[in-house]
C-alpha cells in the first residue's frame, strides 16, 4: 500500500461483455482504527477537469459494490485500513491511454471528534482544520493508464 491516499496500482479502464463502461482506482483509508461504510462523506472527482458526481461512482470493499445511498444507511460494513476501496466510475469509453489528473476528497465522521469540526467538513474542500488522518482533506494524483 502506498503512502498517498489515492494509489497508482489498480487505476485502470472497466471492461464489461467486451465495452469498456468506465474506470476505476483505489484509495486507502488514512485512519488507523478503520470506519464503517455509513460514517463516510463521499466528494466529487475530477479527472482532466471532468466532473463526476457521487451518484456515477460506486465503492467496492471485499468485492461487494456499494452506491453513495448504501452505503449511507449501511451500519455493519467495517472498511479495515489495511484494505483498499476500489471507486468505479460510469464514463462510457473509459479514459483514453496516458497521464491523468485524479482530484478526490472524502471526509468521515468520528465519534470522539467535536461535532462543531464535523458539522462544517465538505469533501469537496480543504477543512478549515487539516486533520489529513481523517481523510478531511482534497487527495491528488496524477496516474497513468496503459
Amino acid at each position: 500500500m502506498e503512502k498517498q491516499v489515492i494509489q497508482s496500482v489498480g487505476f485502470r479502464n472497466i471492461t464489461e461483455n467486451g465495452k469498456i463502461t468506465g474506470f476505476q482506482f483505489r484509495i486507502r483509508l488514512p485512519y488507523y482504527r478503520g470506519i464503517f461504510l455509513s460514517q463516510i462523506m463521499p466528494g466529487t472527482l475530477y479527472v482532466d477537469g471532468e466532473t463526476f458526481t457521487k451518484d456515477q461512482i460506486s465503492w467496492c470493499l471485499n468485492g461487494e459494490e456499494y452506491s453513495n445511498e448504501q452505503m449511507s444507511t449501511d451500519f455493519k460494513t467495517h472498511w479495515n485500513p489495511l484494505t483498499c476501496m476500489v471507486l468505479k466510475v460510469r464514463k462510457e469509453g473509459g479514459l483514453k491511454q496516458g497521464y491523468h489528473d485524479l482530484k478526490y476528497g472524502f471526509c468521515f465522521t468520528s465519534s470522539y471528534m467535536p461535532p462543531i469540526l464535523q458539522d462544517s467538513l465538505d469533501p469537496d474542500k480543504e477543512s478549515f482544520v487539516f486533520m489529513p488522518e481523517f481523510g478531511h482533506h482534497v487527495n491528488e494524483r496524477r496516474l497513468l493508464i496503459v
